[in-house]
């Protein structure tokens, strides 16, 4: 049940368990200037508090007072006032013309500038264009000079870094900010709790925080789509000695590598791959090397990765490259192991009116009182995973969980996430030995209702479907699945069949991957539908046409 916030100043007394807790367990990584503001913050008055908060949580760093106008607050100009002092904001500040634009309504444009006629009327945009062109206009003045017959106040905060590194240090990331406090608050969102040990940072170093927010520059400046050359100039190439941030890097590596391949610079592209060892950048080396008609230096890297291949994925994709590469340097080439094959179902259906998609169109088909059809995709299966290994997933592991909003692990893409929590994971799986795993996936569901996770679908799945799921799929599959998961997470939680069906009286099901006209099987749909069809388990690729484009 969402609940109203009774309390006027939850965000202030947020902002203040944010201060408290880096000041207990990172204030060895603190520099003079976190320290001197996390000591003083709470000696100053609770409305001057209030304020910088707001402003702190708001976007921008500008702000007119009357903008500011909070009724727990009161007078923002006193707050202001209060506020001063510490150095932290700024009244009347020295503005550049665009950021008055920013500040001012265009009746207030019209009155500071004398704007009249034609230019009076025009968008807010072609009004500061024309006045860019005045010379008069380009120097920067405070504000009350820009337009002295406003009685507003502008105030600038002048420590936004300073509270984002903050809000970094605290949450480990710059994705997640205040709101995760008011979500929780009003039970919008619901988090398991962990126990934290001091171990338990998100950051172990000061030079880690240092390395996050390089990385977040590059990354902002490759989202605004400058030259992957130039982001590279300024990327860091050696290791940070901190396994998530250096994912991160060669995360963006990889991507950069992908620029600079569509754009066909062969060179450096193949440079920054061979250098990355984010998951597929040893591929699409090899795919560069071939693109530039380096065969041989291509078929040398496939031969090299064939002998290990990092992932299902890498194998899947040398079994397309290799014979290719073998017959452009007139190489024998090997038969490699056929896939095995789905059930296939093909349908000629009639083009529905309306609003459809081709699964439901399919569900609807197939659907019958004694087996019913249920679109599902990825969610089942890794709800059922996300229940029976609750406690696994969730164990407090060093570095795993450090504040109190993780939807999941934040090594969650690890390489070794299994491997952290083998014993707990085989405790878990055990119970799909001799039947214990219905009660306990059951049990979890009610318990855990409705907290986040990075596998339960609580909004997708009802313990209906869970239950007819438990009576009708043995747990020697639930096995196999939940096994693949965990060799690698990343990859292997998606990819399941669209469609799922049940006939409850035969204790069976059969899963149904389903794909239009034109659609083709995804990569790692494949992998899965190899991978079941080897296994023994039920699953079907059905293929629609239209009837009327049949005939």
């Amino acid at each position: 049940m969402i609940r109203v916030l009774e309390n006027e100043f939850y965000y202030l007394d947020n902002f203040q368990r944010v201060l408290d807790w880096i000041g207990e367990r990172y204030a060895d990584l603190l520099v003079d200037e976190e320290h001197a503001f996390i000591a003083a913050f709470p000696q100053l008055p609770q409305p001057a508090r209030a304020l910088f908060v707001r402003m702190a949580m708001r976007k921008g760093t500008l702000f007119r007072a009357s903008k500011l106008n909070y009724s727990e607050i009161g007078c923002p100009r006193a707050a202001a006032e209060a506020l001063l002092p510490s150095g932290w904001i700024e009244s009347d500040p020295v503005l550049t013309l665009d950021e008055l634009f920013d500040l001012l309504a265009k009746p207030e444009l019209a009155q500071a500038f004398g704007l009249t006629g034609a230019q009076k009327n025009a968008r807010k945009a072609d009004q500061l264009e024309a006045l860019r062109a005045e010379p008069e206009h380009g120097a920067d003045r405070p504000f009350s000079h820009w337009h002295p017959a406003c009685d507003d106040l502008a105030l600038r905060l002048l420590v936004q870094p300073l509270c984002d590194r903050l809000r970094l240090i605290f949450f480990g990331n710059l994705s997640q900010d205040w709101t995760e406090f008011v979500l929780s608050d009003l039970g919008l969102f619901r988090y398991e709790r962990v126990e934290f040990s001091p171990a338990s940072r998100g950051f172990r170093a000061r030079q880690d925080i240092d390395h996050y927010l390089q990385l977040h520059a590059c990354k902002e400046r490759y989202y605004a789509g400058e030259a992957a050359l130039d982001i590279l100039a300024d990327l860091p190439r050696h290791a940070f000695g901190n396994d998530w941030l250096d994912s991160r890097r060669e995360r963006l590596l990889f991507q950069l590598g992908q620029l600079l391949e569509k754009e066909r610079d062969w060179d450096n592209a193949h440079a920054v791959y061979a250098a990355c060892r984010y998951p597929g950048a040893r591929g699409r080396a090899i795919r560069v090397l071939e693109k530039h008609e380096k065969f041989d230096a291509a078929y040398a890297l496939f031969e090299t990765a064939q002998q290990a291949p990092e992932s299902e994925a890498e194998r899947q994709h040398l079994l397309r490259l290799g014979p290719r590469l073998a017959r452009k340097l007139g190489h024998p080439t090997t038969r490699s192991r056929r896939a095995t094959p789905a059930a296939r179902l093909d349908l000629n259906l009639p083009l529905p009116g309306g609003e459809w998609r081709v699964e439901g169109v399919v569900l609807e088909h197939l659907s019958r009182a004694d087996a019913p059809v249920f679109y599902v995709e990825n969610t089942l299966a890794n709800t059922l995973f996300g229940l029976l290994c609750w406690r696994a997933i969730f164990a407090a592991i060093p570095g795993a969980f450090f504040h109190p909003f993780h939807r999941g692990p934040a090594d969650l893409f690890a390489a070794d996430f299994y491997q952290r929590r083998r014993d707990d994971f085989d405790a878990c799986l055990a119970l799909l030995d001799d039947g214990r795993h219905r009660a306990a996936i059951l049990a979890t569901y009610e318990e855990k209702a409705g907290l986040q996770s990075p596998f339960v679908a609580w909004d997708w799945l009802g313990r209906d479907v869970i239950e007819l799921a438990l009576d009708c799929i043995p747990a020697a599959h639930l096995k196999l699945w939940f096994r693949r998961i965990l060799q690698d997470v990343k990859e292997n939680r998606t990819g399941f069949p669209d469609l799922i069906q049940f006939w409850p009286g035969e204790q069976r099901y059969d899963m149904i991957e389903v794909k239009g006209p034109g659609d083709r099987l995804q990569d790692n749909q494949l992998r899965w539908i190899d991978y079941c069809a080897e296994h023994g388990m039920p699953i079907t690729v059905c293929y629609l046409q239209w009837e009327q484009a049949a005939a």
